[in-house]
């Protein structure tokens, strides 16, 4: 990324911005880019940052893990500076522990917004929150050495990051139930043939991977992208006249904007 412009940098995240593709990097890998609230703070901080031109957003983890999942601090009785801690929270209101969660949940959401493609390049261990965290991203370029889990059960705990519903939608309710109640590893194998990954690679081979798939995902006009990628996402929660109607209407916006005819 030798021309890309970092917009922010803190608490473990680096945004950088080269043209039409952002850079979303997990930068603490001493900690195996281990999560944490102030972590979620800077992810939600760097989808406000966007510049309207971003088209594909590829998020990345350095070093030889993708996100080792929450920092474990979290659990401890004096959490992270200046942060309450998890147990503090838990003490705490019904309503302020559901205004908490929900704040750290908006760091994976915005992921899935329509007007860009969002691309996680995972190797290495994937677990908990970092799991959830490939799953916020529209597509999966994994390495041969992933490994993904779901261990918040092993902890007493549920997955609370916006994760269940596209591990649903990808693998099916059984196997979902089956990776969160156990919490066992799922391999680069098993996640290219279950579509948790598009694309399996030789670790050395990944970079290459995802800027070939960028290249792939910009190659085609924006607004048509975004259509599709606004069909798509809602056609689950469609009846089938529902989505025959959506396909309809934006099919009619992309040939107006093509025969030039106005609103």
């Amino acid at each position: 990324m030798p021309d890309a412009k970092i917009l922010l940098e803190r608490d473990g995240v680096r945004l950088a911005v080269d043209d039409s593709v952002a850079h979303i990097t997990l930068c603490n890998p001493a900690k195996r880019n281990a999560q944490s609230p102030a972590l979620w703070r800077a992810l939600t901080e760097a989808g406000q940052l966007l510049p309207g031109q971003v088209r594909v957003v590829v998020l990345r983890g350095e070093g030889v893990s993708f996100s080792a999942g929450l920092d474990r601090q979290a659990f401890t009785p004096e959490g992270f500076d200046g942060e309450p801690s998890f147990l503090d929270l838990a003490r705490g209101s019904e309503a302020g522990l559901d205004a908490a969660i929900a704040t750290y949940q908006d760091a994976f959401t915005w992921w899935r917004r329509t007007d860009v493609i969002t691309v996680a390049a995972v190797q290495g261990h994937a677990i908990g929150a970092g799991f959830q965290l490939a799953l916020a991203c529209d597509l999966r370029v994994c390495a041969d050495d992933v490994q993904f889990a779901m261990r918040e059960t092993g902890l007493g705990l549920v997955p609370d990051l916006t994760g269940t519903k596209p591990l649903v939608e990808l693998v099916g309710y059984g196997r979902a139930l089956e990776i969160c109640a156990t919490g066992r590893f799922v391999h680069a194998d098993e996640a290219e043939r279950t579509g948790l990954a598009n694309l399996v690679v030789p670790a050395a081979e990944l970079d290459a991977a995802v800027t070939d798939l960028v290249g792939a995902l910009l190659a085609p006009p924006r607004d048509a992208v975004v259509e599709t990628k606004g069909l798509l996402r809602g056609a689950a929660a469609h009846t089938e006249k529902e989505q025959y109607a959506a396909e309809r209407a934006a099919q009619g916006r992309r040939l107006r904007d093509l025969a030039g005819v106005g609103e």
